[in-house]
């Protein structure tokens, strides 16, 4: 299956495809790749989801903030290309989860994003390498942000 039909079998809705906020591209094209730019987790209503993952989001909510990440790269790819399947597979994800000092689990929170590609790419082209680091506050207190590099079709 294609990934657009991917995502109308899961049912999923995307968000509003997100607009910069500051001196920057959504995403950039280069020599077949896609690079895009960190994201946060926008709602379908367009707001955000907010606080500290061990703080004020348990494992839980801050896997599924970084799952409504994933959606708002797709809005955003769709945006973009004009359909998901313009785009091949996933290359390599940065996953930064807003944590508290003594939350540990990075990995499971940026999961949430890494699960939605591979259902919408499939487990061979929708996992590609990561990272998932902790930081400290994220711009507006967003509780995850991730930026993803995409080969795209020939």
């Amino acid at each position: 299956m294609t990934p657009e039909q991917n995502l109308a079998r899961l049912g999923l809705v995307l968000p509003p495809a997100p607009k910069p906020v500051a001196v920057y591209r959504p995403v950039v094209v280069v020599q077949g790749l896609a690079y895009v730019s960190g994201h946060g987790p926008v709602r379908t209503d367009g707001s955000l989801i907010t606080g500290r993952v061990g703080a004020d989001l348990d494992l839980v909510a801050g896997h599924a903030a970084a799952r409504q990440v994933g959606l708002a790269i797709l809005a955003n790819l769709r945006a973009h290309f004009g359909s998901l399947d313009r785009v091949h597979r996933v290359i390599k994800l940065l996953g930064m989860v807003n944590s508290a000092p003594d939350f540990y689990d990075h990995p499971k929170v940026i999961n949430g994003c890494s699960e939605l590609f591979a259902e919408i790419w499939g487990p061979e082209l929708g996992i590609g390498a990561r990272s998932a680091v902790g930081m400290g506050p994220l711009p507006g207190n967003i509780a995850v942000e991730i930026e993803a590099i995409f080969e795209l079709s020939r």
